[in-house]
């Protein structure tokens, strides 16, 4: 499966709220009209499976490669896979409100408007770490963009009672210079997306 670029209310209709996807609510809810339909089990671990990637933004591709990792590394599979999928610096943009969506986030990446550490990273699957320091780039452009987006994304945050998780902090400087600080590796609590994260290992270890 290629990134989505379609119609994102009719992924949120059907697999539920992503609002890594995109902030809008549809008004139908479609899942609750087809809860009284029966589902296989192999539609369930699907469903679960696509929720990660129309979220996060993955291809079929990405998300099996993190499969992978997530397996051998120490602890539970599917806490770690989230995880590494919560560290993205996409993500952490997203969380930080400082983008309204990961696809946003990721265009923030891609056109060298973020720094970690000092260094502008132009790789939205960049893996941070507990004690990395982001920032955003110091110039004008950079300046007018990032200040919109907050303003933005602040206002739909305040309406619907989200704050930054515990694991993120983000400081403001002069007014507008934003810096997020990346305290430790996030709890399964905070993720942000209803998802059960085994029935993705088990949909991926049944494919092999």
């Amino acid at each position: 499966m290629s990134r989505y670029r379609g119609p994102r209310l009719k992924k949120v209709r059907r697999l539920g709220a992503l609002p890594g996807l995109t902030s809008k609510s549809p008004k139908k809810d479609l899942k609750k009209q087809s809860r009284f339909r029966r589902r296989s089990r192999y539609r369930i671990r699907l469903e679960e499976k696509q929720k990660l990637c129309f979220h996060y933004g993955l291809t079929e591709r990405q998300l099996l490669k993190y499969v992978h990792i997530a397996g051998k590394a120490k602890g539970a599979t599917g806490l770690v896979l989230l995880q590494l999928l919560e560290m993205r610096l996409d993500n952490i943009l997203f969380r930080l409100g400082l983008a309204l969506t990961i696809p946003g986030a990721r265009q923030l990446v891609n056109h060298r408007h973020i720094l970690v550490n000092d260094r502008i990273v132009d790789i939205p699957s960049y893996r941070c770490k507990p004690r990395d320091i982001i920032t955003t780039k110091d110039n004008e452009r950079s300046k007018r963009l990032i200040e919109k987006l907050v303003s933005i994304s602040t206002r739909n945050r305040t309406k619907k009672r989200l704050q930054i998780p515990p694991y993120l902090r983000l400081k403001t400087t002069n007014g507008w210079h934003y810096k997020g600080l990346v305290n430790r590796i996030i709890d399964r609590k905070w993720v942000g997306l209803r998802i059960k994260e085994l029935l993705v290992v088990e949909y991926y270890s049944r494919q092999t």
